[in-house]
């Protein structure tokens, strides 16, 4: 098996993964995430991944790489045309002497140099690697991958992807996209108001707390798992957290209880969990037959997904047996990886 590596370059998270899918005699691992603001320092993305790959790859180096993305969609571009355009030539420059290929969204690897000629069809990718491979192991079923950002919503029918969208826009217009996810969401995304002392209170739209606060408070992520900048600065602790979030109805901890301030994160836990159902009940409307199918659940919020469908009595799948525990956080670059492996093997 030539020595693949599968990228999915994100606007706030670069993920890798190479292959073979296994721990070599040192448990150095294949799979790999690290944030990455690229709206703060795009510049930087170049070095970046050349020491991902470095870490994967150690004295060797990949023959080929699979890219997907969604980097192009940063405000640091003016334009999608100039995100993919950047985020290309940075890999041409690291990675001269491989054989890149890239993702497409008619679902097809073509290489690097000719995909810089067309640089929109290969704009926002990632979710597409994931849904074909998943249809090669899992014929019919409703993948739901939910990430630190958004949440990708996948029907896949008898080996098919029979996505309705296929840009972001598209996507967002038939639920197959919501930008809601584990980490990085603004809460008041999430709510209008939340509950305080037994009245609706109307939530100050700052950047006072995100996701990862809720989720921190209510045990579903450990401070390790915080993988980005908080709001404030301070660190991703509990009692930051709780002080993040009082401060999403203009309060603070001398203002509310403990108690209070975990009520509204159990309430804004509930209205993410509703974002998703209500993403699923839109995919569900069009494709009504994959009720009798299951639901795969994969991402760093695989819980919200989880909740989501079992909230409207889905019968749940899994993945086990497509990817090994560490892969299902970051399921489109070991998919990349995968799906080129497959189409270089049946050019040999």
């Amino acid at each position: 098996m030539a020595r693949i590596l599968g990228w999915d370059i994100g606007g706030a998270n670069i993920k890798a993964a190479r292959l073979p899918r296994h721990t070599d005699a040192s448990g150095r691992k294949h799979v790999v995430s690290v944030p990455f603001e690229i709206w703060r320092e795009k510049d930087r993305l170049p070095e970046l991944l050349r020491d991902l790959s470095t870490q994967l790859f150690s004295t060797a180096s990949p023959e080929a790489l699979a890219v997907t993305m969604t980097a192009e969609l940063s405000d640091v571009f003016l334009t999608k045309r100039e995100g993919v355009t950047f985020v290309l030539e940075s890999i041409r420059t690291c990675f001269p002497a491989q054989a890149v290929f890239v993702l497409s969204l008619s679902g097809e690897f073509i290489p690097i140099g000719e995909a810089l000629l067309h640089p929109l069809d290969f704009a926002a990718t990632n979710w597409l690697a994931s849904a074909l491979w998943i249809a090669r192991k899992i014929p019919s079923c409703l993948l739901v991958d939910v990430g630190s950002t958004t949440t990708d919503i996948l029907p896949i029918l008898k080996g098919q992807t029979i996505v309705a969208g296929r840009t972001d826009t598209a996507r967002l217009t038939t639920g197959e996209l919501i930008f809601t996810g584990a980490l990085r969401t603004n809460l008041a995304a999430i709510v209008q108001t939340v509950p305080v002392a037994g009245r609706d209170c109307r939530v100050a739209s700052e950047y006072f707390a995100v996701s990862g606060d809720v989720h921190l408070i209510l045990g579903n992520l450990r401070p390790q798992d915080y993988a980005c900048a908080t709001p404030d600065g301070q660190p991703p602790s509990l009692d930051s957290a709780r002080r993040r979030l009082a401060r999403l109805v203009c309060a603070d901890m001398e203002m509310l209880s403990v108690d209070e301030i975990d009520s509204m994160a159990r309430y804004i836990h509930a209205r993410q969990v509703l974002q998703i159902r209500e993403g699923l009940s839109q995919v569900l409307s069009r494709v009504p037959e994959l009720q009798q199918y299951p639901i795969v659940v994969a991402g760093s919020g695989a819980f919200l997904g989880l909740a989501a469908a079992k909230s409207m009595n889905l019968s749940l799948g899994d993945l086990e047996g497509v990817f090994q525990d560490n892969e299902q956080s970051v399921v489109p670059c070991v998919s990349a990886a995968c799906l080129l492996a497959e189409q270089l093997k049946d050019r040999s």
